[in-house]
């Protein structure tokens, strides 16, 4: 279910076909927005930024991003120079709002396919650092030397010269491995990337000599050994030692019902132990309104919708996206330019 905080644009906001639980009209101070919605459920929230008191001071806007759960919003501009000017939305991205636009099909767009960084990155008005592609001894370290990553999660003004990126199933037999294998592979295309599976011997079936397979007792030495290329990725399995060596960990859930309520019986808590993590359903063909109702009855945000994939394709043009999501710069994309055209920016 969704909000709708609206002014100027009531009339077309409320012709939106989407499900509303709640909705508001008129002109509120930032601080009562934040009253009623700072611990209000919802799967979408749609801010007229005329709604909001004082919009044009960004100071505004920021006491929003602070309290407020910014994936969930969209924002529609006014279509003034004040508040879409390349200043101001440079602002925007700064403060963390990403998903902003200046028309209703813009938010149609945005409910379905929310924004990472990247999406707005040419908005922001400074220059991203790039890191520095190293090559390392001993098995090869798969990858291109032309293009290293170039953006994190965690910060947009520094590179990170590596990442230890750890892939955890949730639900039993959620495809970790051969994730790992083929995000190691389109990784490969664009940066130096290693792939390496702890505890366990299934990297052998996949007949690649430049996959890893290490005890825990190894792990530490051998991610030491590739200390300077760009990403490691750690099929994580059950060992505890390795979630903590990783900078970051995505969880793996596949959302088939029978899946789902051996997990629950299992551990009921698990879930609401993923609920600020990186959760991607796997083998997926859940809908983007099936999405959002397994957010809503789930508790979780998820970061992404991931379809059953071949792994014996060169590239996979959906891993682009996910790595797009994770922060990682994989190039130009003519779907971009329809896009921004969409909203208006182009």
């Amino acid at each position: 279910m969704n909000v709708i905080i609206s002014n100027k644009y009531t009339q077309d906001l409320h012709k939106l076909n989407i499900d509303i639980i709640k909705s508001l009209e008129g002109e509120f101070t930032v601080e009562e927005i934040i009253t009623q919605f700072k611990n209000f459920f919802c799967q979408r929230m749609i801010i007229d930024i005329t709604a909001i008191k004082d919009y044009r001071n960004i100071s505004t806007l920021q006491k929003l991003s602070i309290s407020l759960d910014m994936d969930k919003v969209i924002l529609i501009l006014d279509d003034i120079p004040e508040s879409s000017s390349p200043a101001y939305l440079s602002d925007l991205v700064s403060i963390g709002i990403y998903n902003f636009t200046k028309n209703v099909d813009g938010v149609m767009y945005l409910y379905e396919h929310p924004n990472s960084y990247r999406d707005v990155a040419q908005y922001h008005q400074f220059e991203v650092a790039s890191g520095k592609n190293i090559s390392e001894g001993g098995i090869e370290v798969v990858g291109s030397t032309s293009q290293p990553t170039k953006a994190t999660l965690t910060t947009h003004t520094k590179a990170q010269t590596r990442r230890i990126i750890g892939i955890k199933n949730v639900t039993k037999q959620s495809g970790a491995t051969t994730f790992t294998y083929m995000l190691r592979n389109q990784l490969a295309r664009f940066c130096k990337v290693v792939a390496i599976e702890v505890d366990k011997g299934d990297f052998t079936f996949f007949k690649d000599k430049r996959l890893i397979s290490v005890s825990t007792s190894e792990l530490k030495k051998t991610i030491q050994k590739y200390s300077k290329v760009d990403v490691i990725l750690i099929d994580i399995n059950n060992s505890k030692e390795a979630k903590e060596l990783c900078t970051e960990i995505v969880y793996l859930i596949e959302p088939s019902v029978i899946k789902l309520n051996k997990l629950m019986a299992i551990s009921a808590s698990t879930l609401k132990m993923l609920k600020n993590e990186k959760v991607i359903l796997n083998q997926s063909l859940l809908t983007p309104k099936d999405v959002l109702d397994f957010e809503y009855e789930s508790g979780l945000k998820i970061f992404f919708n991931m379809p059953p994939l071949d792994e014996r394709e060169k590239s996979i043009f959906i891993l682009n996206k996910f790595l797009d999501r994770l922060g990682f710069d994989v190039g130009e994309d003519v779907e971009e330019n329809k896009k921004h055209k969409l909203f208006g920016w182009l």
